[in-house]
């Protein structure tokens, strides 16, 4: 009986975190005229031209393009400048050690209106207003101190006799940390990408800030989805359910790695 209470329990859960998704699959399958017009729990007559808008008009599929390329770029900046500094924390003391560390922390809380017009100004003074790198290094703000914290986690979890023993070995420490180092912590790894990739993916105001046309990303163009009769609720609703699907697939492939981090207290 208590089993058959916690899948009752566990089924409607389900129901309840899945109708949001389920109700903007149901709105994309149709026009806005029939959304409009009347309330049905589902497409009556299904039509797909909101995808086929979103594939064909260059200001659609452009945004994906563009979002994909600096959340790229972000993720690879990050781990590159956060696997170095994490190891420093892990294994070093030094002075001032633990302040340093709050304060990368602290500027993961702070709010991005805050940098929004230092970094606006910047950017224009050196010309990278509407350019990839300028999304993908502003995002690097938030997301190399989140990324410094989840990976001086895992690596405090490595014990130190196997630096000493691979230096002993003869290792020198760019060989020792690529080969034999990074490989203990892939699981990390995989956990500070995944959350990396999150934040820069759905993040707006720096992104909708930083850039005009060229580097426009999706979260920007998904707000300026205005016809003549007020808001493409299908169209809308189509480009939502295709900006769910990437960070769909990232879970699918870190699951056992978030499994993980979440079991370490981590994440």
């Amino acid at each position: 009986m208590k089993i058959q209470k916690r899948t009752l329990f566990f089924i409607l859960y389900l129901i309840v975190l899945m109708l949001p998704i389920y109700w903007m699959l149901n709105m994309s399958l149709r026009t806005n005229a029939d959304i409009l017009s009347s309330f049905s729990f589902y497409p009556r007559h299904i039509t797909f031209e909101n995808y086929i808008k979103i594939f064909t008009d260059s200001s659609w599929y452009s945004g994906y393009i563009n979002s994909i390329i600096y959340v790229t770029m972000n993720m690879a900046i990050s781990l590159v400048t956060a696997l170095p500094a994490a190891y420093a924390f892990s294994r070093y003391s030094f002075l001032g050690d633990k302040h340093m560390f709050f304060w990368l922390l602290t500027n993961r809380m702070a709010p991005a209106a805050v940098f929004l017009l230092p970094f606006f100004q910047l950017y224009s003074t050196f010309g990278l207003i509407d350019t990839h790198i300028a999304v993908a290094l502003a995002h690097c703000l938030f997301n190399v101190p989140l990324a410094v914290w989840i990976l001086e986690g895992f690596m405090s979890g490595v014990p130190k006799e196997i630096d000493e023993t691979a230096f002993i070995d003869g290792y020198k420490f760019p060989r020792f940390f690529l080969t034999i180092f990074i490989p203990q912590i892939r699981s990390g790894i995989g956990v500070t990408a995944f959350f990396c990739f999150m934040f820069s993916w759905v993040e707006l105001l720096l992104a909708r800030t930083l850039t005009t046309t060229a580097a426009k990303p999706i979260a920007a163009t998904m707000t300026r989805t205005v016809s003549a009769s007020g808001l493409d609720w299908g169209l809308l609703a189509a480009a939502g359910i295709l900006t769910i699907v990437p960070g769909a697939l990232v879970i699918w492939f870190v699951r056992d790695n978030l499994a993980k981090g979440f079991a370490m207290g981590r994440v």
